[in-house]
């Protein structure tokens, strides 16, 4: 791959181990140490220049027992031809990722001497790095044969001084000098500002061939390019741990893989970059008067654009609902989809919390007496809540005195800053009272001075990244033991030969206990533990079974001090040897007292956060599949909640969900002949043909009951099936308020099974009844925040819902709660305005509905449907014409006075298009020939379809002043038939006529089945036998998915139909291992 440019190679380097260079495609191999040049003749790289010495220096290093994590460094605004990340291992060549700073701006320059057109006469020192000279201005680099673009590297002149600097020191030297400046570089860089994942989007294009990607945590379909980049195994549930990405192989690939996902736009900018307008962005500051700026944060942390954040910002202040954004206001949020829109927002709300609570403290303190200057500046520019508890909690009531204010209240304050700016002139006996604690002697002044010192280091933001710094290249882990109260409990309850113990509480505790026992010597690399292992770490914590602790490296102290010592906590002046041993002791007090316990905690409360982020995110989508499963229409349903002791509950539904029919039978005692002759009238008089049975107890007695009639064709003529379903949550919903005001004469256990009837019947409608969480989706419910929990599930369902959309004349009270801009106040006020007037004949009459203001409606209109049959068949049973006033009289207080509605059907609320854009809408059918009548018409599809090859979507846009994501929707709205349902394209709920049981099964027999649920450890997968299969993560990689699934947090989810092989089988635990074989579409 490289050769020596005058082709001499020294074969006694050909053993070393290859070497990773910037800059270039692939390993450095062989090397040379006779000459310094070196060619690489797959790119025609420009040349390396080095020298054996370093390279042997490198190589040592390399071969240190450190983590060598590998960087994967994305580049941003490159050409459409070269979307690749490129490599580079974090030896001593490799600097931390940092965005790629403007062209026009000159390179900055180091103490290393890496920038262009650096002086070869460097400093020679490695103990303490320098300011580098500014720089010359640049010379113009090599062409290559044939030009690629490609990362910038470090140029020749840098690294020439480097080996010319290394020939003069020592061996030793070299490698700790190198690596101090390194990290020195690295902290400098960090402390200089924001140092932002993802860079701003660049005002111009370049002739439209580049291609932008933006990071933020949104599910990306992997290209080919992903097969080679290998995107980086951290992301959402890392963030803020590091900027290191690490390379994954593409049989790692796993659907939960955690990272920062991508979404692909196209050439030019797909929306409209803006700012905030002045006076908003001033009244911002004002509100939250911190020492940052919120959007240059937000952008940081959610590694979304400036503008596009500025634009969240401004539509979440004008109260508009998520739904409402990513459906008509594409353009302003860049095309990002719910999940993404929902982190900026949760990010946003974590800021103006923490902005908060900062004014809140800084009250207290003012309050307090305690509030100085550089306190409260420190406290404005916390950027978490971790570090303002790391400000505040010294100073808070009822924690004990510090030291360092013990220290203080003493006087020795002015000495503690004397000893740093002024040192020569500090005689510590001055500083002695005989008689005074703390300061009879030299020795208690001097620790006085040594706890304010430490206190000062432990406070300071520069020492504070450094140490972040070394942590960063360090391997840092995290590591749990079974505690000695669990192992005291545990031989507590074994049992004594020759006695049976009764099972109880201890035997439980001792259950619970060996649960955890994967994690009784366990150690894993922060950067790499899994969001689940966090949390049961957690759990076991919390249990008193585990016990947590962070591991740190010892090199990270020793390069802590010696950087203290000899740069930051560095007296200005010559000091004492007793003055440097105070520096040395408080240096060694702030790490161990102060220091290491933050990290630890800072570690800790980064993991858990990102762990629970994960969760909720599993919840987010495994409830999201749930809920959008296709409804099945059309014929009726039996709804059975089975039971033994308490029989059967039968409920027969019609196509359109009314209760015709309830009933219990006794399917599992001696009378079976005389229940399958009830069950048999029952089924022919209703002409049901369907039978859904609940997955609780009884489920497979039930279900081989019915298979076993269903075989002797004892329902002839009717051709019955049956399915199983999820029950969860159904118990709970038949004793709600809600129930009990549906379905007042019932008997609780009868709703049960009209529950389990409805959720196969339409599972929106009726899932939207149960609270989210009980609805048995996802893993570690009880260990993740209940409140960020409730709000993104309520956020899903509401999605859902209103992507859905519902039909406002038959729709219930509860489905109409979830549309984007209803509440239950609203939802009532519509279903007793409907019960008054009739049904809703056009979106308009919304604006009649008590508490249906502007900003309601707006945010409504777009998701509530006037379907056409509804309306005619509602007035026909009614038999009534609807009383409409056009306009209402006057009333006293808040009065809908004045408004003007239409009292004719408009065709176009039908649509998923927004009374906002029927102008466009009706602009746009004039210009392709169509009409209103002709909706969702073959013929109008075909002259849309006409006009949008002959013209393009955006030349239509211009024509018709408006813009491409608008007009995409219009074209949709049009073209859709009548009753269009975005569910359709989800999977329906299998029915069968025959049962498997699990012993059945043979390791390796091929089945299909249905994804259950899915956890961060894999997916339960529903074969049919009772039991439900698990595909470890380990066996789902990207060439089992299709195309379109290949995204990281959605490969796979409940409903998914998917074809697997048999692993093994465990009869006594009653397991399935099963290996995914495709994903059927």
């Amino acid at each position: 791959m490289w050769q020596c440019a005058p082709s001499t190679t020294n074969t006694r380097m050909k053993s070393l181990w290859p070497f990773k260079t910037f800059g270039c495609c692939d390993w450095l191999s062989p090397f040379c140490c006779r000459k310094q040049s070196l060619y690489c003749t797959k790119c025609d790289s420009s040349a390396i220049t080095t020298n054996s010495l370093s390279i042997i220096s490198s190589i040592k290093m390399m071969r240190r027992p450190r983590a060598t994590t590998v960087n994967a460094v994305k580049y941003k605004d490159v050409d459409s031809d070269l979307s690749f990340s490129q490599t580079a291992s974090s030896d001593e060549d490799a600097e931390e990722w940092r965005p790629p700073k403007p062209k026009s701006k000159a390179p900055n320059k180091t103490a290393r001497g890496t920038a262009t057109g650096e002086k070869k006469t460097t400093a020679k020192k490695t103990a303490k790095p320098k300011e580098a000279k500014a720089p010359k201005e640049s010379k113009a680099p090599k062409v290559p044969k044939e030009p690629k673009p490609r990362a910038p590297r470090k140029p020749a002149a840098g690294r020439k001084t480097q080996a010319a600097k290394s020939l003069k020191d020592s061996e030793a030297s070299v490698l700790a000098g190198m690596e101090r400046k390194k990290l020195d570089n690295d902290y400098r860089a960090k402390i200089g500002g924001i140092q932002t994942d993802c860079p701003e989007e660049t005002g111009a294009e370049e002739s439209g061939t580049s291609v932008r990607t933006k990071e933020e945590r949104v599910s990306f379909i992997v290209s080919e390019s992903y097969q080679r980049d290998r995107w980086a195994d951290e992301g959402s549930s890392q963030a803020g741990l590091g900027v290191k990405k690490e390379e994954v192989d593409a049989e790692d690939f796993t659907f939960d893989e955690p990272c920062l996902k991508k979404q692909k736009t196209s050439a030019a900018c797909m929306g409209k970059p803006t700012n905030l307008p002045s006076s908003e962005a001033q009244s911002l500051r004002n509100e939250l008067n911190m020492n940052w700026d919120l959007i240059e944060v937000l952008s940081h942390l959610t590694c979304v654009e400036r503008w596009v954040c500025a634009n969240i910002i401004m539509l979440l202040r004008e109260e508009n609902t998520v739904p409402f954004m990513v459906r008509y206001r594409k353009d302003m949020i860049n095309h990002m989809d719910a999940d993404a829109v929902r982190d900026v927002q949760m990010v946003y709300e974590e800021l103006c919390s923490l902005a908060k609570r900062t004014q809140s403290v800084v009250q207290t303190l003012k309050k307090d007496g305690v509030l100085t200057a550089e306190l409260e500046q420190n406290l404005r520019s916390c950027r978490s809540a971790d570090e303002l508890d790391h400000v505040y909690s010294p100073y808070k009531k009822g924690s004990k005195l510090t030291k360092a204010r013990r220290a203080k209240a003493l006087g020795l304050e002015d000495a503690a800053s004397a000893l740093m700016n002024t040192p020569h002139t500090l005689d510590l006996r001055a500083w002695i009272k005989p008689g005074t604690e703390g300061l009879s002697s030299v020795e208690e002044v001097a620790t006085g001075v040594e706890h304010i010192l430490a206190d000062m280091m432990a406070k300071d933001p520069e020492t504070l990244t450094y140490v972040k710094t070394l942590c960063e290249k360090s391997f840092v882990s995290i590591q749990s033991s079974v505690s000695k109260s669990a192992l005291k409990e545990k031989e507590q309850a074994k049992p004594v030969q020759g006695h049976k113990t009764k099972a109880g509480p201890e035997q439980n505790k001792n259950k619970d206990i060996d649960k955890f026992q994967l994690y009784f010597d366990f150690t894993c690399n922060i950067q790499r533990i899994q969001p689940h292992q966090t949390l049961a770490i957690n759990r076991g914590e919390s249990l008193k079974i585990l016990t947590v602790k962070v591991n740190i490296p010892d090199r990270v102290k020793s390069d802590f001090t010696r950087w203290c010592i000899n740069n930051r906590w560095r007296p200005k002046t010559f000091a004492k040897e007793e003055l440097h041993a105070i520096i040395r002791n408080a240096v060694e007090d702030s790490y161990k007292r102060l220091i290491l316990p933050f990290l630890t905690r800072s570690y800790r409360t980064k993991l858990t956060s990102a762990a629970e982020k994960e969760s909720i995110a599993m919840f987010v989508r495994n409830l999201r599949q749930r809920l959008l499963v296709c409804p099945v229409r059309g014929c009726v349903i039996m709804g059975v909640d089975p039971g033994f002791r308490h029989g059967c509950k039968l409920a027969i539904l019609s196509p359109t969900s009314q209760i015709l029919h309830t009933d219990v039978v006794y399917l599992h005692n001696s009378n079976q002949q005389r229940e399958a002759e009830k069950l048999r009238h029952l089924m022919t008089k209703y002409s049901c043909n369907r039978v859904v049975i609940g997955n609780g107890t009884a489920c497979r007695e039930t279900e081989s009951f019915f298979a076993d009639l269903i075989s002797r064709r004892y329902f002839h003529p009717l051709d019955v099936s049956y399915c199983i379903t999820n029950e969860a949550g159904a118990s709970i919903y038949s004793v709600s308020p809600e129930a009990v005001q549906e379905m007042p004469d019932l008997d609780p256990n009868l709703r049960s099974a009209v529950s389990i009837g409805r959720r196969v019947q339409d599972p929106l409608a009726e899932l939207v009844k149960i609270d989210p969480k009980h609805i048995g989706i996802g893993t570690y419910q009880h260990d993740v925040s209940a409140g960020a929990l409730k709000t993104a599930l309520d956020g899903v369902v509401q999605e859902c819902v209103s992507f859905v959309g519902v039909d406002i004349n038959i729709c219930s009270e509860i489905l109409m709660r979830h549309v984007a801009g209803l509440n239950a106040g609203r939802a009532r006020s519509i279903t007793e305005w409907r019960e008054q007037h009739g049904p809703f004949i056009n979106r308009e009459q919304l604006k009649l509905v008590k508490g249906m203001g502007p900003k309601s409606y707006q945010q409504c209109a777009g998701f509530i449907r006037i379907n056409p049959q509804t309306l005619s068949s509602v007035r026909s049973s009614s038999n009534q014409a609807p009383e409409v006033p056009e306009k209402p009289a006057a009333k006293k207080g808040k009065g809908k006075t004045g408004v003007n509605v239409s009292t004719s059907f408009n065709p176009l609320d039908q649509t998923c298009i927004h009374p906002e854009s029927y102008h466009v809408a009706q602009r746009f059918l004039s210009l392709v020939g169509g009409s209103v009548d002709q909706i969702g018409s073959t013929t109008l599809k075909h002259c849309v379809e006409n006009k949008v090859k002959t013209s393009s979507v955006e030349e239509l846009a211009r024509t018709l002043d408006t813009t491409p994501e608008t007009l995409k929707l219009i074209i949709d709205g049009l073209t859709q038939p009548p009753g269009f349902d975005i569910r359709q394209n989800f999977g329906q709920a299998d029915f069968k006529r025959g049962v498997v049981s699990m012993s059945d099964l043979r390791v390796g027999a091929v089945l299909t089945g249905r994804v259950d649920n899915t956890a961060l450890f894999g997916a339960f997968v529903d074969i049919g036998v009772g039991r439900a299969g698990l595909i470890h993560k380990s066996n789902i990689t990207l060439d089992k998915l299709p195309v379109s699934q290949r995204r990281r947090s959605l490969a796979l989810g409940p409903g998914e139909r998917v074809e697997v092989r048999v692993l093994n089988v465990d009869l006594q635990r009653g397991r399935i291992g099963l290996d995914l074989i495709r994903v059927l579409q």
